[in-house]
């Protein structure tokens, strides 16, 4: 019988959730090894829990839900999204302009389709969130990463940024804040971007889905805000925020110069109605989740749990020899950086794989966010500081003896 292949689309896709290291982690546990996962940034394994009137209404409410909803979402979610865009200034935005997914990564996947023909190129920060990555190279376009400098808090490097721009490239990807680095991008950053993408005509595309994570008194801005000339794609959800990563709800906000972006728009309802309509249940609790009181801002102040894991998991990693990281601002990843002479590291998805066998603590290579060497990796802050605690112990430990 025939053998049916995977299609030749996926042969540069470089995004496996899997992986060896997670691979072999899940065979470990499957032996009864417990593994320690400092790799995914789910919250509910940690204790973070829904807040009670989110499940309580989204229960009330679940009878109503039966049946599909428009394409782009119920209208008490896209008014209720609506009005959290306009409290964040961001301009010209219409209900008819807003659309839910089934968390933000399926409405960057269908973005990319809608937009990208073969060859087109498409600026993609590095390190970054390897979905956008993906996606683009799945729909035929060519990501095209610029750097963001660890030396200057992990804020792109305008100069790389203007020396990648070709006349095929049609839009800018901005993760702020920032998942793996946690930064947080200020206004003179932002507006350098957005002179950037004035200058060269480019569709911007900013993922905030940690919009509400942020620390130390500062204010996230939305990018579109400051950019009501250009066309803009905002998204943002309820996973992180909320800490509900299974209910799978999120949201896209296209606003600016919408006339521009009328031919794109049309292939977003094409490839909006090819799926009928994202999570009905869950888009029920968006006006809830955003009115009222948000739990997220405790965990977030001094004494909070997120503010106190990054302040510790910060200092613990510095105080180790050979590794150095830049404080995050934002959201509930840091990345480290490792002396790569000092171990020997030629391949830190093979750093990883040992520390796991040897630890049981799994972590992601900063290959694996588009990141150009092989000297850093990501942690998930999000257990506890006594998990914390001893998990940067057995790294530390790890990293006397450990030489590639």
């Amino acid at each position: 019988m025939r053998e049916f292949k995977k299609s030749s689309k996926l042969d540069n896709v470089l995004y496996d959730v899997r992986g060896p290291v997670v691979e072999e982690a899940a065979r470990m546990e499957a032996a009864g090894t417990h593994i320690l996962k400092l790799n995914i940034g789910n919250p509910a394994p940690f204790g973070f829990r829904t807040p009670d009137e989110v499940v309580y209404d989204m229960s009330r409410q679940l009878t109503a839900c039966e049946g599909y909803s428009d394409s782009k979402g119920l209208y008490s979610a896209r008014k209720a999204i609506m009005q959290y865009a306009q409290n964040k200034n961001i301009p010209n935005v219409h209900i008819e302009n807003i659309y839910t997914g089934n968390g933000v990564s399926e409405l960057i996947n269908l973005c990319m389709s809608a937009l990208l023909d073969n060859d087109d190129e498409i600026l993609i920060p590095s390190p970054d969130y390897p979905l956008w990555t993906a996606c683009a190279t799945l729909a035929g376009g060519h990501p095209v990463h610029y750097i963001c400098d660890e030396q200057a808090e992990w804020y792109p490097d305008m100069d790389d940024i203007r020396s990648k721009i070709t006349p095929r490239t049609k839009a800018i990807v901005i993760i702020n804040p920032n998942n793996p680095t946690g930064a947080l991008y200020p206004r003179e950053v932002l507006q350098e971007i957005v002179d950037i993408a004035r200058e060269h005509e480019l569709m911007i595309f900013s993922d905030e889905i940690y919009d509400r994570l942020v620390m130390d008194g500062l204010e996230h801005i939305s990018i579109a805000s400051m950019a009501p000339d250009l066309f803009c794609v905002t998204f943002s959800g309820l996973s992180k925020s909320h800490m509900i990563a299974g209910y799978r709800i999120g949201w896209m906000i296209l606003s600016g110069n919408l006339h521009c972006g009328k031919d794109f728009i049309e292939g977003i309802n094409m490839l909006s109605n090819m799926r009928l309509c994202s999570n009905v249940p869950a888009q029920s609790i968006v006006q809830t989740a955003l009115g009222g009181h948000q739990s997220v801002k405790g965990y977030v102040a001094p004494g909070g749990r997120i503010y106190e894991q990054r302040n510790y998991v910060y200092e613990a990693l510095n105080s180790i020899p050979g590794i150095t990281a830049v404080k995050p601002k934002a959201a509930f990843y840091i990345f480290p950086k490792i002396d790569t002479a000092k171990f020997n590291i030629v391949d830190d998805e093979r750093f990883a794989l040992d520390l796991l066998r040897e630890k049981k603590i799994l972590l992601v290579s900063g290959t694996g966010f588009n990141w150009h060497e092989p000297d850093h990796f990501r942690v998930v802050y999000l257990p506890r500081i006594e998990v914390l605690k001893s998990a940067m112990e057995e790294l530390a430990d790890f990293l006397t003896f450990y030489h590639q």
